[in-house]
C-alpha cells in the first residue's frame, strides 16, 4: 500500500494533482480542504494518500494529515459510501466539522450536500456515530467543533481569466459527484470577477451546505 507521497507538485487542477517522485508522476485526488492547503506548482508537496484497487483502475485519494485520511477510511466502510462520495462529503466541510455533526446528530447538514440524499444520510449518522465518537477520543484533532474549509485567501492569481477560472471549478465540482445543473447554477450565483478557481470551488461548496 502507498501511505505517503513526498514530491514536487507538477500539476494542480481541482481536485485532482499530479506529483513527481524521483521522475514517477502520481496522479492523486484529494477533497478540497486538503487541496486548498497544498503549496504552489514546482514546490515540494506531503500527502498521505489511500490506494483503491478496483477492476478498471488503481486510483489514489490523498489528504493533507493522517487524521483526515483516518475519517475517510471510516467513510467508505459505511454502506452506499465509496470513495468518490466521500471525499464529496469531506469537500463539503471540514474533518472536524464532520465528526462533530455525526456525533451531535446535525443530519440537515449532511444532506444539504447535494450529493447526499437524506436516504444516505440518516443511515450514515446512525452507522458512523460510535465509530466517530472512539476516533475523536483517539485523535485530538477531533475535539471538538474545528473550523470550516480554510478561510485564508487563495495568494496566487488566475493568470488564465475568468472564463477558464470558471470552467475548472465547474470540472472539479463534476468529479466531486455534483450534478452538472446543479454545478453551474451555483457557479453562476457566487462567482465573482477575478476569483481564482480555488475561491470559486471553496465558495460554491459552502454555498451548497
Amino acid at each position: 500500500m502507498i501511505g505517503r507521497i513526498k514530491g514536487t507538485l507538477i500539476d494542480k487542477i481541482p481536485p485532482d494533482v499530479l506529483v513527481d517522485v524521483n521522475g514517477v508522476g502520481y496522479e492523486i485526488q484529494l477533497p478540497m480542504t486538503s487541496f486548498y492547503q497544498l503549496p504552489n506548482i514546482g514546490e515540494v508537496a506531503t500527502i498521505y494518500t489511500h490506494f483503491v484497487v478496483r477492476e478498471d483502475a488503481q486510483l489514489l485519494f490523498g489528504f493533507s494529515d493522517t487524521s483526515e485520511r483516518a475519517l475517510f477510511r471510516e467513510l467508505i466502510k459505511a454502506n452506499g459510501v465509496g470513495p468518490k462520495l466521500a471525499c464529496t462529503i469531506l469537500s463539503g466541510m471540514s474533518a472536524q466539522d464532520l465528526v462533530q455533526c455525526v456525533i451531535h446528530e446535525v443530519i440537515s447538514i449532511l444532506f444539504k450536500q447535494q450529493a447526499v440524499g437524506k436516504n444516505t444520510a440518516y443511515p450514515l449518522v446512525v452507522e458512523l456515530k460510535d465509530k466517530l465518537e472512539k476516533l475523536s477520543r483517539s485523535d485530538t484533532h477531533f475535539d471538538g467543533a474545528g473550523p470550516a474549509a480554510p478561510n485564508s485567501p487563495i495568494q496566487r492569481p488566475s493568470l488564465r481569466g475568468d472564463a477558464h477560472a470558471k470552467n475548472e471549478a465547474l470540472s472539479a465540482l463534476l468529479a466531486l459527484g455534483y450534478k452538472p445543473v446543479q454545478a453551474e447554477r451555483v457557479i453562476k450565483q457566487v462567482y465573482t470577477e477575478g476569483m481564482t478557481s480555488e475561491q470559486a470551488i471553496r465558495v460554491s461548496l459552502k454555498a451548497m451546505v
